[in-house]
């Protein structure tokens, strides 16, 4: 029974089988680097920015995770992006 509750629970979770990858080029080609270090001020977005390196240090950073994946969060419930997010 907890296993089915767990899985309604994750359909529900719009970051559910999303890669982090996934998820970064899409803020990217959104906002561009530029954006993305004004919104969120971690030096991979600011200088020299590169998703691997990106990657690199959000998977190593718990914090900065959570504001990227917040981010995209925000990003996917704004009803201009519905369009794209289709």
């Amino acid at each position: 029974m907890s296993d089915n509750n767990e899985q309604n629970k994750q359909a529900n979770n719009p970051l559910h089988g999303k890669k982090l990858a996934d998820i970064l080029q899409e803020l990217v080609d959104a906002y561009g680097w530029e954006e993305l270090g004004l919104r969120i001020n971690i030096n991979c977005f600011n200088s020299d920015p590169s998703i691997k390196s990106s990657l690199k240090f959000l998977r190593r950073t718990q914090w900065a995770r959570d504001k990227v994946e917040a981010l995209y969060l925000e990003y996917l419930d704004n009803p201009w992006n519905k369009d794209k997010n289709k």
